[in-house]
């Protein structure tokens, strides 16, 4: 396999790091914190729950026109792996401050507004408001609060941050005083040097991780090393390491390739690659399919929507995906490939039990197809949890019919949480076709889902539970195709 070099190449603030000896499971935190000491960069959760250790990444991203910009986004420093950050620029909560001390709008409006008592989780807080002002500069308070999502505060509370965050919105200083602003075109030069053009393997002992720097090479990679662990975004596979203590080696990151992070659309439908993040996504999907968009605000948060991949939550055939579940119900469809070359299957044929996906050794998922939703259908995703935001599925489900004459000509629904897989209920779609769309119908449909189904019980909810949800989840398709009103508006006050 050639080899680009045997380092890791990327910025931390104003500092040009070159890693050699990196081991796949090595985070971002422990190196900011036990070798940088920068410890403004707090470990809170380990899991990418709370925030505190929020710090911005910033990477070069295509446009449909082929043209790159720097995009900086938050990530959780304590999942994110080292072998992820080549050709990127991390700057932390050290980085805000002039050398004069005076500090950033966003760290002084915090001051000002008593954003902060223990100080804790105040530094992610404030880089999570400092990705917000970096992008939108008279943001609502939706906005504010979508920013916020992946933060906890469990002593101020957040409406002080709020009003922190508005203040800060409306100073906006020259460009020297913002270390980002300031620095941008050269440091989207100095990561353009650092990207790439051939795999990059660094191997210590027994720890091996792999690079490549596109499709091909990562192909070739997996030829390789068949049973590698691959990692796109690591918001799974960085809890393997932090709470289950799992070696990945061999690691194949392919967070770095471009040709995975595409989006084109078509008359046709979406073809989404496999490292395409939720955040990416969101755009392209809630354009499409409005359900949908709504979906991806609810997975995890801000920090989390910029590191996981539509892919990877694919890829590695959890029951409770968020994601599998609405693109079953849209009828998608995946792409493999392999060094011996490419296939594509319906996206509910990928799951085939348990822990047990339709992937050959050598192969990865590609990309997703989307049809376009034809006019005329109706398609719908609900999720389920015990909170709203930042929370695993109880269940999800997802509905899409299509009608004729006021009669179900074709149904196509999905569940994630109610089975070893994402599942299709054959049965109740069943009952559903050729019959009039009713309140009648639908409640006959609900009778056939003991046949699809047999839930478990688990912490997250119990077999009764989720039976009783599902039936009550096509009953709200319902009802909302018809008009009623059976979701939660928010108002804002803008005066």
């Amino acid at each position: 396999m050639a080899q680009a070099s045997d380092s890791i190449r990327f910025i931390l603030n104003d500092t040009e790091i070159a890693l050699s000896d990196v081991a796949p499971t090595d985070t971002l935190l422990d190196f900011l914190r036990l070798q940088r000491r920068l410890t403004g960069t707090k470990e809170g959760c380990a899991e990418g729950d709370c925030g505190a250790c929020t710090v911005l990444v910033g990477r070069l991203a295509g446009d449909p026109q082929g043209r790159e910009s720097l995009v900086y986004e938050t990530v959780n420093a304590c999942i994110r792996f080292i072998g992820s950050l080549n050709a990127t620029h991390v700057v932390t909560v050290e980085h805000l401050a002039a050398s004069d001390g005076a500090l950033h709008p966003v760290q002084q409006a915090m001051v000002d507004y008593h954003g902060s008592q223990c100080g804790f989780c105040t530094p992610g807080i404030v880089m999570s408001l400092y990705g917000l002002w970096l992008t939108n500069d008279n943001p609502s308070r939706a906005a504010i609060e979508k920013a916020l999502q992946g933060n906890l505060c469990r002593c101020t509370g957040y409406e002080p941050i709020v009003r922190a965050a508005e203040a800060a919105a409306k100073e906006r200083p020259s460009a020297i005083f913002d270390p980002i602003t300031r620095t941008r075109e050269t440091v989207a030069a100095r990561l353009k040097a650092f990207q790439p053009t051939e795999t990059i393997v660094i191997r210590n002992g027994e720890n091996c991780l792999v690079l490549p720097a596109d499709t091909a090479g990562l192909a070739t990679a997996l030829a390789e090393y068949p049973t590698a662990t691959i990692v796109a975004g690591s918001t799974d596979v960085g809890l393997w390491v932090t709470k289950q203590m799992r070696p990945i080696s061999p690691a194949v990151f392919i967070r770095g390739i471009a040709e995975l992070q595409r989006i084109d659309s078509s008359g046709a439908g979406l073809t989404i690659g496999a490292g395409v993040t939720y955040s990416s996504a969101f755009e392209a999907l809630s354009l499409a399919f409005p359900s949908f968009g709504q979906l991806l605000d609810r997975i995890g948060g801000e920090q989390v929507r910029n590191m996981g991949t539509i892919g990877g939550n694919i890829a590695n055939g959890s029951p409770i995906g968020d994601s599998p579940p609405p693109l079953i119900a849209l009828g998608a469809t995946v792409s493999l490939r392999s060094k011996d070359g490419t296939r594509s299957l319906p996206l509910e044929d990928f799951f085939i039990a348990y822990g047990k996906q339709d992937r050959r050794p050598g192969e990865f998922v590609e990309s997703i197809f989307v049809p376009a939703l034809p006019a005329g259908d109706r398609f719908a995703a609900y999720k389920v949890t015990k909170r709203r935001d930042e929370d695993i599925s109880a269940l999800l489900g997802a509905f899409r019919i299509a009608l004729d004459g006021g009669r179900v000509k074709a149904a196509r629904i999905a569940f994630g949480g109610m089975a070893a897989t994402p599942k299709r209920p054959k049965a109740v779609e069943a009952a559903l076709i050729g019959q009039p769309w009713t309140e009648d119908t639908v409640r006959a449909a609900q009778a056939a889902f003991e046949t699809d189904y047999q839930p478990i019980t688990d912490w997250r909810a119990s077999s009764a539970y989720r039976m009783l949800a599902a039936k009550n989840l096509l009953m709200r398709f319902f009802l909302e195709s018809v008009g009623e009103k059976a979701q939660l508006e928010r108002f804002e006050d803008v005066a």
